[in-house]
C-alpha cells in the first residue's frame, strides 16, 4: 500500500514539474533578452534564478526516472539517492548564482548603469505570473519530496524576485534612482541564500545518514524495549534512503526462552506501525547462544 501510494505520488510529481519546467522555459529567453535590452541587473538576477530553476527542474525529473529503475545485485536498494544528489546539485548551483549577483551587484554600485524602468516593470509583471503559476503546481508535492521541495523552492525565491524587480522598476520608472536595481539584485541575492543553506542542509543530513528530523530515536528505543521478551536494544540506526523513505537497524537483546518469531513480529508492528519507518532489520541476541539477523 505505502508503495503504491509513494508511486502515485511519484507521477503526480512529474507532471507538474515537467509543466513548470515548460513554462519557465517559455519565459526564460525572454527575459534574458529584456535584461540585456532594458540594462537591468535585476532582471538578469531574475532570469539568473530562473536559469536555476530550469536546472533543476531537469535535475528533479532525472532524478523521478532514474528512481524508477530496479535494484541490482550492486544497487541494492536501487537509485533513490539520485534525489538527493540532485537536490544538493540544486543548493549549490543556488549558491553559485547568489554568489555572482553579489559581486555584479557591488560593481553596479560604484558604476550605475542606466536602466529602463518601465520594459523591466512589464517583464517582471509577467514573469510573476509563471512563477505563481509554478508555486501553486508544486506546493503539494515539495510536502512529500526533497528533491521536488528543492525545485519548489527556487521557484518560490524566483516569486518573490520578480515582487522585489517590480518594486524597483516602479521606482526608477519614478524617481530615475539607478541604484535600486542593484539594490533589488542584492535582495533577490539575500532572499535566496537562506534557502539555500536550509537544502544543502537536508540534503547533507541525508547523505550523511543522519537520524530524520521527524522520527524521535528515543522514542523508537523505547516502543522497542517495551516488546514482551526483549531485554534491550543497541546499535539502533535509524537513516534516510530518500525523501519518506527510512530504514531502521537494530540489535536486539531477547530472554533466553523468547519465541523468536512473535519478537520478530511484535517489533516490526511497533516501528512500521508507531513511526514513518518502513525498512526494519533487527539482529536478536540471546545471552546463552548466538546472535540470529533478521529482515523483518
Amino acid at each position: 500500500m505505502g508503495h503504491d501510494h509513494t508511486h502515485g505520488h511519484g507521477h503526480a510529481n512529474r507532471r507538474r514539474l515537467a509543466l513548470v519546467l515548460a513554462l519557465t522555459l517559455a519565459f526564460l529567453a525572454v527575459e534574458v533578452a529584456a535584461g540585456l535590452l532594458t540594462g537591468s541587473l535585476a532582471l538578469l538576477a531574475d532570469a539568473g534564478n530562473m536559469l536555476t530553476d530550469v536546472a533543476g527542474l531537469v535535475l528533479a525529473l532525472a532524478a523521478m526516472k532514474f528512481a524508477e529503475r530496479p535494484p541490482s545485485p550492486r544497487r541494492t536498494y536501487g537509485y533513490h539517492r539520485v534525489e538527493i544528489l540532485a537536490a544538493l546539485t540544486n543548493g549549490l548551483v543556488l549558491l553559485g548564482v547568489a554568489g555572482y549577483i553579489l559581486l555584479e551587484a557591488w560593481e553596479r554600485f560604484s558604476h550605475p548603469t542606466e536602466v529602463a524602468g518601465l520594459p523591466v516593470l512589464v517583464v517582471a509583471t509577467v514573469g510573476l505570473a509563471v512563477n505563481v503559476a509554478g508555486v501553486l503546481l508544486l506546493h503539494s508535492g515539495s510536502q512529500s519530496s526533497l528533491n521536488v521541495k528543492g525545485a519548489y523552492n527556487e521557484v518560490l525565491a524566483d516569486a518573490a524576485s520578480s515582487v522585489g524587480v517590480i518594486v524597483g522598476a516602479g521606482v526608477i520608472t519614478a524617481t530615475g534612482w539607478l541604484w535600486v536595481d542593484p539594490l533589488v539584485a542584492v535582495l533577490i541575492a539575500l532572499f535566496i541564500l537562506p534557502r539555500t543553506f536550509a537544502l544543502l542542509r537536508e540534503a547533507v543530513q541525508v547523505l550523511l545518514e543522519g537520524t530524520p528530523r521527524e522520527v524521535d530515536i528515543s522514542a523508537v528505543r523505547a516502543a522497542m524495549e517495551r516488546v514482551e521478551g526483549v531485554k534491550t536494544i543497541h546499535d539502533l540506526h535509524v537513516w534516510t534512503l530518500t525523501s519518506g523513505v527510512h530504514a531502521l537497524s537494530a540489535h536486539a537483546i531477547i530472554e533466553d526462552s523468547a519465541p523468536h518469531g512473535e519478537v520478530l513480529s511484535a517489533l516490526r508492528h511497533e516501528v512500521t506501525h508507531g513511526f514513518p519507518i518502513s525498512h526494519v532489520t533487527v539482529q536478536l541476541e540471546e545471552t546463552c547462544c548466538g546472535d540470529h539477523t533478521h529482515d523483518v
